[in-house]
């Protein structure tokens, strides 16, 4: 059982996701009053938080990355970077299922140029 045990008023609650669940309990409107806590890709040049693949297809292109025509996989999204390199981001091609493992993925493969923050919605 992956997750975060919170502990309030002597009663334990497993956080199965702690980066959006909020951590208050129930009683808290699904977070909104608090805020929920997820992390966000960030573009340091324009310190700008990447909402779509759209935008993060410009600022790869920017960066020299390359997206491969059409890969056996349907539900990837695959940007290479030029031909002599061994680099590869894969990405699921649904928006909604980009999780910070692929944000993570695409910082260190240009650290100079994005960044995971905590974003509060």
């Amino acid at each position: 059982m992956a997750g975060v045990w919170v502990f309030k008023n002597g009663v334990a609650k497993l956080v199965q996701n702690p980066m959006v669940e909020p951590i208050d309990g129930p009683e808290m409107e699904q977070g909104v009053e608090q805020g929920c806590r997820r992390k966000a890709l960030v573009y340091l040049p324009t310190n700008e938080v990447v909402t779509s693949y759209r935008q993060l297809e410009e600022k790869l292109r920017k960066l020299g990355w390359e997206r491969y025509p059409d890969n056996d996989d349907p539900d990837k999204l695959q940007f290479h970077r030029g031909v002599s390199s061994a680099l590869l981001i894969s990405l699921p091609r649904d928006f909604a299922k980009f999780k910070t493992m692929h944000m993570f993925d695409i910082v260190l493969k240009n650290r100079d140029y994005f960044e995971v923050r905590d974003h509060f919605l």
